[in-house]
């Protein structure tokens, strides 16, 4: 019936509202004026007389203006605050004293006397009806009864205020239904705080069964990356949901909308502590540059772009060999206005479309992040991953060289360290061929800097196994693991972007940048953390009535159990920047990489992969003692 009445409430006019909520307060005015009188005679039905019902309609003529005029009908009830309950006390005083001077006319004329304690009857019982109508229609509106067949069970976990205004918003909002708050502190259990009762976390698993809840939010901004990290940890394997909230300083700095609750993120429980980027660093490599970026429509590129944007560049030069992807980014930023953003669709092999992109458009800094990435694609296409990795980093470095570019940023891959893939290889002689350029640019006296940047796995990027896990969840599985104990480093798309440029600006030619990864993640963890952060659990031997199960592919061709982002730890050398090392790279290779360039390109020719792995491996297959495997 209560859900009946509120249906019916919430889709009226807002006009009709208003009208009921006046014609309510005019006959409560009345009604209270009728029984102040029968208070004072003692009596059920006060004797009728001209002057009394004169003075009971005029009540409530003088008190709705007096509403009106302190907002009583502008108020949504639904939202309608504890403290709404002193502007009716004010609304109501000012309509008594009102209707006393017309008491007090009505004497003075003569026509009858109205005992005095009349109004302080009438002030108490129509505060009484007009407060108690709008906070009972509140309890109402807002409140969920937890029997609606469209209400979600919900715990919020956090039991500060800024949990108490989350609950608040939600009543009004959506579907949810708080069920309480959860807090470890001893001294809040049991408590209620805000209207809703503190329970201990501990005793969640009887809460979620007791209650059929299926989502808790997390209202925790103020802990620690690391306590915030156990936490999704204690209750990740309980099969709910699990989401957070943004700050409530961000919600009131107008920073997200009210309604942004969102899924908790996997990189969240990387662990990894965060540093603003340097304003500085990032101003000095962008502000005022004419800047290209290769792959600019991949993960790691477009992002790359995105960064560029927001720090007004003269040019940026987009090139892409793919078309839709080139498409999609170039849409994405040509809102920005004041910016030439100029779209190039080619491959970085071909020579004439490369030089024409950097010379026509003058660019001085280059990002080279084109390249062929998926090590099992790549492994299975290895004269088109040396072809385009090899020689379109030799192509693109080498005009960058000839040109006006003064910075060149190659993006490169933990899987370049002692690579027993196709891709990570390419990626090693990528490196050397641009260590290679910096060594010519340094003996001929140009003032070009030409580095390298080397990092692990991007979450969400292309080919990252976060995107096919959370596909894979989401059609109930199985998520495929190919060992789930192989070690992989991860950082986010945001700050491996943010750190690639800080490290070109640090870069003074031949460098080779190492991000650093945090501590590498197990990927069978990895997998088992998605689906109980999906909100169901693990299928397996000791759970086989488990949500979703994990399938065990078996290794690829050419995966390694353990990433590296050093040859030599010992090697790695700190820079200003806390998060980025550089290789040690003064050394340069005692094999000509222009040789070895001329063989590698004579064997893909003839289309000999066997001759081309074969080089390819040999070349890079050095002791590791020697100064190209120092960095």
């Amino acid at each position: 019936m209560i859900n009946l009445l509120r249906d019916l409430i919430e889709s009226m006019p807002r006009f009709w509202k208003r009208i009921i909520l006046i014609g309510f307060d005019v006959v409560a005015l009345i009604a209270a004026l009728w029984a102040s009188y029968a208070l004072r005679y003692a009596v059920w039905m006060p004797a009728v007389t001209v002057e009394r019902v004169f003075l009971g309609v005029m009540a409530p003529m003088v008190a709705i203006p007096v509403f009106i005029r302190l907002g009583l009908y502008r108020a949504v009830i639904r939202y309608l605050p504890d403290t709404a309950i002193w502007t009716i006390l004010r609304a109501m005083a000012i309509a008594t004293m009102l209707w006393v001077l017309l008491v007090f006319l009505v004497e003075m004329a003569g026509r009858g006397i109205v005992p005095r304690s009349v109004p302080f009857f009438y002030f108490a019982i129509g505060v009484s009806l007009i407060g108690g109508s709008r906070f009972a229609a509140k309890l109402v509106l807002s409140s969920g009864t937890g029997m609606r067949r469209d209400e979600q069970p919900v715990l919020i976990y956090g039991a500060s205020s800024s949990s108490v205004q989350l609950a608040t918003a939600l009543r009004g909002t959506g579907n949810r239904y708080v069920v309480g708050l959860l807090d470890e502190n001893p001294d809040h259990h049991g408590r209620d705080v805000g209207g809703y009762r503190v329970y201990n976390p501990a005793i969640l698993p009887r809460l979620i069964d007791q209650y059929g809840v299926k989502e808790i939010i997390l209202s925790l901004s103020s802990i620690s990356s690391d306590r915030r990290k156990s936490v999704i940890g204690n209750i990740s394997g309980l099969g709910v949901k699990i989401r957070t909230v943004p700050d409530i300083t961000d919600l009131v700095d107008g920073r997200y909308l009210a309604n942004q609750i969102r899924e908790i993120e996997i990189d969240e429980l990387l662990g990894r502590s965060f540093v603003p980027p340097d304003p500085k660093l990032i101003g000095s490599i962008l502000e005022d540059r004419f800047i290209m970026v290769t792959g600019a429509g991949g993960s790691i590129g477009s992002e790359l772009c995105r960064l560029i944007v927001q720090w007004k560049p003269k040019r940026l030069v987009l090139f892409e060999a793919n078309e839709f992807a080139l498409y999609k980014i170039e849409r994405e930023l040509s809102v920005i206005r004041g910016l030439e953003i100029v779209p190039v669709l080619g491959s970085i092999t071909n020579e004439m479309r490369v030089r024409d992109a950097i010379t026509r458009y003058g660019v001085t800094v280059l990002y080279h992040a084109a390249a062929h990435k998926h090590v099992p694609l790549v492994e299975g296409n290895a004269l088109e991953g040396i072809e385009n990795n090899i020689f379109g980093t030799e192509t693109v470095a080498k005009i960058a060289f000839e040109s006006d570019v003064t910075d060149f940023v190659l993006i490169s891959s933990d899987k370049a360290v002692r690579p027993t893939n196709v891709m990570g290889a390419t990626k090693r002689w990528a490196e050397l061929i641009v260590r290679q350029k910096a060594l010519e640019s340094n003996s001929l006296g140009k003032k070009k800097h030409f580095c390298a940047v080397r990092f692990g796995n991007v979450l969400g990027s292309n080919g990252s196994v976060v995107p096919l896990f959370k596909e894979q969840i989401a059609h109930g599985g199985p998520v495929t693991v190919t060992n789930p104990d192989m070690r992989r480093y991860f950082m986010s798309i945001q700050e491996a972007a943010e750190l690639i440029v800080q490290a070109s600006a640090l870069s003074t030619g031949g460098d080779i940048f190492l991000l650093e990864m945090g501590e590498p993640v197990r990927i069978g963890d990895l997998a088992e953390n998605m689906i109980r952060l999906a909100g169901f659990t693990v299928r397996s031997a000791e759970n086989p009535h488990g949500g979703i199960e994990i399938k065990i592919t078996g290794s690829r061709p050419g995966e390694k159990l353990f990433e590296e982002l050093f040859y030599d730890m010992a090697n790695a050398l700190k820079t200003q920047h806390p998060k980025i090392l550089r290789a040690d790279a003064t050394a340069i290779a005692h094999h000509d990489v222009n040789e070895a360039l001329a063989q590698l390109r004579l064997a893909v020719g003839q289309q000999d992969e066997a001759e081309a792995r074969k080089l390819l491996f040999d070349f890079i297959g050095m002791d590791p003692n020697s100064p190209e495997c120092k960095a």
